[in-house]
């Protein structure tokens, strides 16, 4: 797995982009003292069931896949809505 160029800020995005997501869709509320990893959790496994994202082989889920690949979901965004 290849560390993307400000990963961190695209992981961010990526949360606080799902985050609304799954509020919007009434899944979820989120309470303030939620962490960064349980909402991470949350909404990877959301976006896997909606089938918005293919899912990680089972042995490869860790935290630091999966905030590779919101961060590589939300860096793809990004440029598809630049590109149009």
């Amino acid at each position: 797995m290849k560390k993307l160029k400000h990963e961190a800020e695209l992981f961010k995005g990526a949360l606080l982009a799902g985050v609304k997501y799954a509020e919007g869709r009434k899944a979820v509320e989120f309470e303030p003292t939620d962490s960064a990893s349980q909402k991470l959790l949350y909404i990877y496994r959301l976006l896997v069931h909606d089938k918005v994202i293919q899912p990680l082989p089972e042995d490869q889920v860790a935290e630091a896949t999966m905030r590779h690949k919101l961060a590589v979901t939300e860096g793809s965004s990004s440029a598809e809505v630049s590109a149009t």
